[in-house]
C-alpha cells in the first residue's frame, strides 16, 4: 500500500520516492551533479562576490548514455541546476570547507537516507562522515532562499557565530518532468552521538505536544509542552555559555525579523553523558562490546566546517568555561539537567524559509479565532521573534545555580565523620523540619552554618 506525505511516498517495492523519483535515483543524480558542478567551478578564478552572482543559475543535462561533458549512468535522463555557484563557493570558503573535502563528503560514499524525516514531506540525507545534511525543499522555499542570499551574505560577513542554518549549496534535479530542489546544510545532530532526548521548540503552546504516533519512535521529537513538563527547571548552563547563547539567539532573531521570517524552530538534541556511561557499563557487564552504545559503531569525527558545532556557533571555540571533564564533548554545549547529570546540548535554528506571506496571515487569523492568538505558532514576525527569544532564554536555558564550594574539611571546621544530621543537631535545628531532599534547604542551611561557625 502506498503512503504519501506531501511529495514523499513509498513505491510498491517499499522504496522511498519523491515526486515519483526513487530515492536511489535521486541520490545518484545528486552525487553526479555535484561532482560536475564543483569540478567545473574549480576551473573559475576566485574573485569577490557580485550582486548578480546571487541570481545566476547554471544547468547541465545528464543523458543516461553519457555525453562529452557527463559520464554514462543508470539513473535515467535528468538535468541538474546549480543556483548561485559563486556565492555558495564563498559561503563554503567562509566556513573553511575546501572543494575536495566537500566533494569527498558528498560524493565518495553513498548518501544515507534518514529514517525519521518528520512530517514536512521532505527527504533528508546525511553524508557518511556526518558532516552535511541534504534536504528536499519546496519551490517557494528555494525561491525564498535565493532572495535571502544577499542578506545572508551580509550577515555571515558580520558574524560567523550564528545558530542559523549554514547553507552550502542549492541545487535542482529535473527528472520525469518534475523539479526536485535540494539544499545542502550543516548537520546539527550527528548520527554518531546518541541523542537521549530531542525537542522541536517554537515558544508556542497551542497544540505543541508530540503526537502518540511520534512518541512510538525510538527517539521521538518532543515539543514545547513536553519540554515544560519534562524539564521544568530547564537546561542549566554555565553563565558564560548562557550569556553567549542568549546574545546569539538575540542577534539571529533580529535578523529573521528583519526578513519577516517566522514559524522557525530551535532543534535541541540532548546527549546524556552520565546515562551513556551507565549504558556503556551495562553493555560491558553483559558481555557486549563498548562500541555498541554508539549507532553505526562509529566514533564522532572532527568537523570539516568551521563554526559548525553548537559550541562553536555561540563561542567560536571548541571548549568554553564549564566544559565537561570528558573526551566525548564532540562539539556539544556542556550543561546539566535538573538531576545534576552531565549533558551535551546540540542546537540550531531550523525551518527559516517561511516568510509571513498572505497565506500565513490568513492562517494566523483563523487559528486566533479558535485559540488564544498569542499562543499559536504562526504569528507576526516581530511578535514571534520576541516570544521565541523569551521562551528560549527564560524557560529552556537557564544560568546554572552558583553552589558555594565550602572547604570545611580542609579548614578543620567540620570533622570528616560529621554528618549533615549531626551538624543540624549541634546547631539547634529540629532534624524533622530539615528536608535533605530539597537542595535549596541544604544550601541555605549550609550557608547559615558557615556564618555560625565563623562567628563562633
Amino acid at each position: 500500500m502506498k503512503k504519501t506525505i506531501g511529495h514523499r511516498g513509498v513505491d510498491p517495492k517499499g522504496e522511498t520516492t519523491y515526486k515519483k523519483t526513487t530515492s536511489s535515483a535521486l541520490k545518484g543524480a545528486i552525487q553526479l551533479g555535484i561532482t560536475h558542478t564543483v569540478g567545473s567551478l574549480s576551473q573559475k578564478a576566485e574573485r569577490d562576490v557580485l550582486m548578480q552572482d546571487f541570481y545566476v543559475v547554471e544547468s547541465i543535462f545528464f543523458p543516461s548514455e553519457g555525453s562529452n561533458l557527463t559520464p554514462a549512468h543508470h539513473h535515467g535522463d535528468f538535468r541538474f541546476k546549480t543556483y548561485a555557484p559563486i556565492a555558495f563557493r564563498y559561503f563554503r570558503e567562509l566556513f573553511g570547507i575546501r572543494p575536495d573535502d566537500y566533494l569527498y563528503s558528498l560524493c565518495n560514499d553513498p548518501l544515507i537516507e534518514l529514517s525519521n524525516p518528520g512530517a514536512s514531506g521532505s527527504i533528508f540525507y546525511v553524508t557518511s562522515d556526518d558532516e552535511f545534511i541534504i534536504k528536499t525543499v519546496q519551490h517557494k522555499e528555494a525561491e525564498f532562499l535565493q532572495k535571502l542570499l544577499p542578506g545572508y551574505f551580509m550577515n555571515l560577513n558580520q558574524n560567523k557565530r550564528t545558530l542559523l542554518p549554514k547553507f552550502y549549496g542549492l541545487y535542482c534535479v529535473q527528472a520525469g518532468g518534475k523539479n526536485i530542489r535540494i539544499v545542502v546544510m550543516n548537520n546539527l545532530l550527528p548520527c554518531s552521538v546518541p541523542m537521549h532526548l530531542k525537542y522541536d521548540l517554537k515558544g508556542s503552546t497551542c497544540k505543541r505536544r508530540a503526537s502518540p504516533k511520534e512518541r512510538e519512535k525510538r527517539v521521538p521529537t518532543f515539543k514545547d509542552l513536553d519540554f515544560i513538563q519534562d524539564m521544568p527547571e530547564g537546561i542549566q548552563l554555565e553563565p558564560d555559555n548562557y550569556n553567549a547563547l542568549s546574545k546569539t539567539i538575540q542577534r539571529d532573531c533580529l535578523l529573521l525579523q528583519s526578513f519577516k521570517i517566522m514559524d522557525y524552530s530551535l532543534l535541541v538534541g540532548i546527549h546524556n553523558v552520565d546515562q551513556a556511561c551507565r549504558e556503556r557499563a551495562g553493555v560491558v557487564e553483559g558481555g557486549g562490546s563498548e562500541g555498541a552504545v554508539t549507532p553505526d559503531h562509529r566514533r564522532p569525527q572532527a568537523q570539516k566546517a568551521l563554526y559548525s558545532t553548537a559550541m562553536e556557533s555561540i563561542q567560536g571555540e571548541a571548549k568554553g568555561k564549564g566544559a565537561l571533564e570528558t573526551e566525548d564533548q564532540w562539539g556539544g554545549i556542556p550543561a546539566r539537567n535538573s538531576k545534576g547529570e552531565r549533558i551535551l546540548v546540540y542546537i540550531g535554528i531550523i525551518d527559516i524559509l517561511q516568510s509571513y506571506r498572505f497565506i500565513k496571515k490568513i492562517e494566523h487569523s483563523w487559528k486566533a479565532l479558535v485559540h488564544d492568538g498569542d499562543t499559536v505558532s504562526v504569528h507576526r514576525p516581530g511578535f514571534y521573534a520576541e516570544r521565541f527569544q523569551r521562551f528560549m532564554c527564560n524557560t529552556v536555558f537557564k544560568k546554572a545555580r552558583k553552589f558555594i564550594k565550602l572547604q570545611l574539611f580542609q579548614r578543620g571546621i567540620v570533622h570528616p565523620k560529621m554528618t549533615i544530621q549531626s551538624s543540624v543537631t549541634h546547631s539547634h535545628v529540629d532534624p524533622k523540619t530539615f528536608h535533605i531532599n530539597n537542595p535549596k534547604s541544604i544550601v541555605c542551611e549550609i550557608k547559615r552554618l558557615c556564618l555560625t561557625f565563623m562567628m563562633s
